[in-house]
């Protein structure tokens, strides 16, 4: 057992000072946009796993799971899930836990995943039903990580040799 825990693999490369650059302005930028308009308009625009969600576009932009459809889509199903499961089964311990995995299957399946959205049905169930409704998924989850993908495309963007997202979809035409 203790062979397989062993490791052995080598850190990854350092970042750039651009790099560095990126993420803090794009953590900034993502945070603090959805953090005003939580005060300007008396509406909910952040939650929790849009934190972890910055750090997944501005540090590893080109990982699949920093992709808009993983992003937008992953907190859009996880979140439907943690309302569906805290309105049709209440919040305790093992709705919690079912939602989570069931969560996970389903972004597997759909093939959006994004590890911050795995956050989501935890957060909605332990909000309550006081505290978040179906508009939820509306705002913040939806409108939320649209903003936070629209400004990693500004953000992700910025040099000649950048270009993000690897993909928008992965909806491709096929030829005839």
């Amino acid at each position: 057992m203790m062979k397989k825990l062993k490791g052995g693999g080598s850190l990854p490369p350092k970042p750039s000072n651009v790099q560095l650059l990126k993420g803090l302005i794009g953590g900034f930028l993502g945070i603090l946009t959805l953090g005003l308009l939580t005060q300007t308009t008396g509406s909910a625009w952040l939650m929790a796993p849009f934190g972890a969600t910055c750090v997944i576009l501005f540090a590893v932009p080109d990982s699949p799971l920093a992709q808009p459809r993983n992003v937008i889509g992953g907190h859009f199903v996880t979140a439907a899930v943690g309302l569906v499961a805290l309105y049709a089964f209440g919040d305790s311990m093992l709705v919690m836990a079912l939602a989570v995995g069931v969560a996970i299957m389903l972004m597997q399946y759909f093939r959006v995943v994004h590890p911050p959205a795995g956050a989501n049905p935890l957060a909605v169930i332990l909000a309550g039903q006081q505290a978040v409704g179906f508009d939820f998924l509306i705002t913040p989850v939806l409108v939320g990580s649209v903003m936070l993908v629209l400004i990693a495309s500004f953000v992700n963007n910025l040099g000649k040799e950048n270009r993000w997202p690897v993909y928008w979809h992965g909806v491709s035409r096929q030829k005839s």
